[in-house]
């Protein structure tokens, strides 16, 4: 069996993407998977985010592990000024069975051979988005604190110009974010007086289909947007450098997707 960590501060898409690599790894080997309760996670256990609009077997996380198991990390990078570029590690192709598996798993070489069974496992239902609709993926909340990692409005108002230079046919916005608030108050300038129709939504499963859904959409830093486009395969605006766009170096480098376009 491959187990993978459930941790306490692991948001909705860090989590896909934890349980995917245990899937497609397990998947590899012809073994079962499971996900561990972190121990070293203080205060109550979490379930799966997103079992409320994706289909997961509850069973499948498990609270206490084999007293005979192996450990396999991801490899983390850092470099001088202490930024995270970690990339794919090949090392996780040798990973055998009865390993616990801990690291994000985000660069799409872990599993992008098992896309087909990752749109089976990851499906969801379906949701009927015009052509005219382009959905934005907004991260606020903690983001905001953190002036390397928060993008500026620079960002969404040179993302909304590329994006209708693509489709001049767009006349509406879907604003799906944690934080409503705080979407205003950067997105609402770009749109006033825009004569576009705007609707901002805060619906962690409407979110997820929407982008999942949409041809068109531009998205933050987050890894909640990346795999419903990735499997999507419509037009993705994406923010280049990604967790350091504002400071121009790129943060998280397996978070370049071949079928993004980078601005």
């Amino acid at each position: 069996m491959i187990f993978s960590y459930l941790n306490q501060g692991s948001g909705a898409g860090n989590q896909l993407f934890r349980m995917l690599a245990a899937r497609v790894r397990a998947y590899d080997l012809g073994v079962d998977w499971a996900m561990v309760w972190n121990p070293d996670n203080s205060g109550k256990p979490i379930g799966f985010k997103c079992k409320d609009f994706i289909q997961f077997d509850e069973s499948k996380i498990i609270y206490e592990l084999p007293k005979e198991v192996n450990y396999w990390k991801e490899k983390k990078i850092v470099d001088e000024n202490g930024v995270d570029i970690r990339g794919y590690d090949p090392e996780f192709n040798f990973i055998e069975d009865n390993t616990i598996i801990d690291g994000e798993f985000q660069d799409e070489r872990y599993w992008e051979h098992r896309e087909k069974e990752i749109g089976e496992w990851l499906k969801v239902e379906l949701l009927e988005m015009p052509d005219d609709v382009c959905v934005i993926g907004f991260r606020g909340g903690e983001f905001a604190m953190f002036p390397d990692l928060f993008l500026t409005s620079e960002y969404w108002d040179l993302a909304i110009v590329k994006m209708r230079k693509i489709n001049p046919n767009i006349k509406n916005y879907e604003i799906h974010t944690d934080d409503i608030e705080t979407a205003k108050k950067i997105l609402f300038p770009l749109f006033y007086n825009s004569g576009y129709k705007v609707k901002y939504i805060h619906d962690i499963g409407i979110n997820w289909r929407s982008m999942r859904y949409a041809k068109h959409a531009i998205i933050a830093n987050s890894s909640f947007y990346i795999l419903p486009r990735l499997l999507n395969g419509g037009i993705t605006i994406a923010p280049r450098f990604w967790a350091r766009r504002n400071t121009k170096v790129w943060a998280l480098p397996q978070n370049f997707y071949k079928s993004f376009l980078y601005i």
